[in-house]
């Protein structure tokens, strides 16, 4: 191989092993089983002719220690960086502007969550279309606003193997004191099945023994929902 052409070469992200790709990874584990040297390197997308995009990613975070630092360079400090151009330094000024946008949302532009028509409106018309079983977990305020969404399960939504300690995890971490368990029937049919009322039994006993509540567990169909707690199913009478 010439020396120019071997100058040319770009590593990306599908040269990688399977297992590494943090696109794939982030597609079938969600984006907090990633890195911030993983989810950098999905924005970078191609490192350069001495290094794949990971060690781009990673020797970017070191030298700056960390994101934080990342975010404060300049754009011409940015494109001065060995394998950042100015494209892969306008992506990564977006990306952080936006996180900054993110976060600087005010509580009152969160959705409020009054009934599972509201669920329904926040996470139906993305949970119909899986072709696999998610569960994911609404944390809630005293006020019924959202606080965050969290993704606890994917492939079997089994009493059998979902635990408590997993899906209450999140809204002890954040002091949310109510939340609302949602999953999909990839068949379309949202209704329960008695799996899913032995599920929602053992997390609204588990709830209460945490004092926060189980508001209630929608299934998500095909243009359809159900509401176990409309229905009277696995919440106390």
């Amino acid at each position: 191989m010439e020396p120019s052409s071997r100058a040319e070469y770009t590593a990306r992200v599908r040269e990688l092993p399977a297992s590494e790709r943090p696109r794939e990874r982030l597609r079938d584990h969600g984006p907090d089983a990633l890195t911030t040297a993983e989810l950098l390197a999905i924005i970078l997308r191609t490192g350069s002719a001495s290094q794949d995009v990971l060690a781009l990613a990673s020797g970017l975070l070191h030298r700056h220690r960390g994101l934080g630092g990342l975010a404060r360079l300049s754009f011409a400090d940015l494109v001065r960086e060995k394998g950042i151009g100015e494209a892969k330094a306008a992506e990564l000024k977006a990306a952080f502007q936006l996180a900054l946008r993110l976060n600087a949302l005010q509580p009152e532009e969160r959705p409020f969550v009054h009934s599972p028509a509201d669920v329904h409106a926040i996470l139906g018309g993305e949970l119909e279309l899986l072709d696999q079983e998610h569960l994911r977990v609404l944390l809630l305020n005293s006020r019924n606003q959202l606080m965050a969404v969290r993704e606890v399960y994917k492939g079997n939504v089994r009493s059998s193997l979902v635990r408590a300690s997993e899906v209450f995890r999140e809204a002890v971490r954040q002091n949310a004191p109510s939340i609302i368990v949602v999953h999909n029937h990839p068949s379309g049919d949202p209704t329960p099945s008695a799996d899913d009322v032995v599920l929602t039994k053992a997390l609204a006993e588990a709830g209460a023994l945490l004092d926060i509540e189980l508001l209630d567990h929608i299934v998500i169909g095909e243009k359809r929902y159900a509401s176990m707690k409309q229905l009277g199913l696995g919440f106390p009478k």
